[in-house]
């Protein structure tokens, strides 16, 4: 009896852990169909309107979509944002350039973005294959954001064309992008090696806590966008359940282990580069970006290695802590689940529903393979 007891509990310990993922999951996908209709219904009306008053309004929605996203990474899961530095108070156009190590580095991309209201300008430098996201695949790429290939296969000219035609439009631009080019995990001591090996071969700094960064997508979206923008954002993050008391680094939590709590601090080291002060010649950009990373390099070095106790688990300088108020997230809960609600609760309603998420992907995938 003993043992069937101890099984019930685990399974239910189990259980209870899972739906601290599950439920917030099952509201951010399950309001797609519903934004998505939301969106689609005005990109209809605005193709008699001029592109600037589409781009206003698609911001705002994105930005309503995205805090409820942010109501459930911050608000839900309680996490403790230390940040480093002083973000603008006045928005501007900017390169968002960051180290990347899991998937919720593009969630930290829009903590900083709502401390600056600037949320609905995000958008995303990705690699190609997120293209076959249903849904989101798409529509990021219609918000502004550019899916690029890796190596040899990049599409210089593609990438260029959309980043210009939008700064020739003047959509705002908070363009995020991960130099590095794939996800940096203390695990794959193979990855590690391959990048310091590049590293090496081309005459560069060796770097212990982040991968050799890749220049050519930052240097397009510079070049593209050099008379559009008024900053580069040179952004470090460390997540502090990555650390132990040995001092050895971890893997950085997924999307469904910082929504389950798992993180409680977020470390945010932010700087602002003025875009007057770098260099657009090939050449000496690529040495820029890695002495940028070099830094990055030293200041995770300190977090991750520092004998001091004192500066453990910490970047140097003062950390502000940054809560994010209920009251910029909480309406947009209300608002998409006041529009999700109705489509489940009748019948043709759950219809346009389903066929929402299956013709819009279907379409979605044609569209972003005809239109990169």
């Amino acid at each position: 009896m003993q043992p069937e007891v101890g099984t019930m509990l685990l399974s239910l310990v189990v259980h209870t852990y899972s739906l601290r993922y599950w439920f917030p999951a099952t509201i951010m996908l399950g309001s797609a169909p519903a934004y998505l209709l939301s969106w689609g219904a005005w990109r209809l009306l605005s193709t008699v309107l001029p592109a600037r008053m589409y781009h206003k309004l698609d911001d705002r929605l994105y930005s309503m979509y995205q805090s409820m996203v942010l109501f459930f990474f911050e608000n839900y899961t309680g996490v403790e944002i230390i940040i480093y530095g002083d973000i603008p108070k006045n928005k501007e156009n900017v390169i968002y350039l960051s180290n990347h190590q899991c998937t919720a580095d593009w969630i930290i991309a829009d903590m900083l973005a709502i401390r600056q209201s600037a949320l609905g300008h995000v958008r995303y430098v990705l690699k190609d294959g997120l293209k076959w996201l249903p849904l989101y695949g798409w529509y990021f790429s219609q918000h502004g954001g550019a899916y690029v290939k890796r190596s040899a296969r990049f599409s210089e000219m593609a990438m260029k064309k959309k980043l210009y035609n939008q700064t020739q439009s003047g959509t705002p631009m908070y363009l995020v992008i991960f130099p590095e080019g794939t996800r940096y995990n203390p695990e794959l001591k193979n990855v590690i090696a391959d990048s310091q090996a590049f590293a090496t071969k081309e005459g560069l700094a060796v770097l212990k806590h982040t991968l050799t960064p890749r220049m050519k997508a930052s240097h397009i979206a510079l070049e593209a966008m050099k008379d559009h923008l008024h900053a580069v954002y040179d952004v470090t993050v460390a997540y502090e359940s990555t650390h132990t008391v040995s001092r050895q680094r971890k893997s950085a939590p997924s999307m469904p282990e910082f929504l389950c709590k798992e993180c409680p601090r977020v470390h945010i080291h932010f700087d602002r580069v003025d875009i007057k002060e770098i260099p657009l010649e090939p050449l000496f950009f690529r040495r820029w970006l890695h002495e940028r990373f070099e830094i990055k390099d030293r200041l995770l070095t300190d977090f991750y290695e520092s004998e001091d106790d004192n500066k453990i688990c910490r970047f140097p300088g003062e950390g502000k802590p940054s809560p994010l108020l209920l009251s910029k997230t909480l309406p947009s809960v209300m608002i998409l689940g006041g529009l999700t609600l109705p489509l489940l609760l009748t019948e043709s309603g759950r219809r346009l529903y389903v066929r929402t998420w299956v013709y819009g992907t279907l379409l979605g995938w044609l569209w972003v393979n005809a239109f990169p």
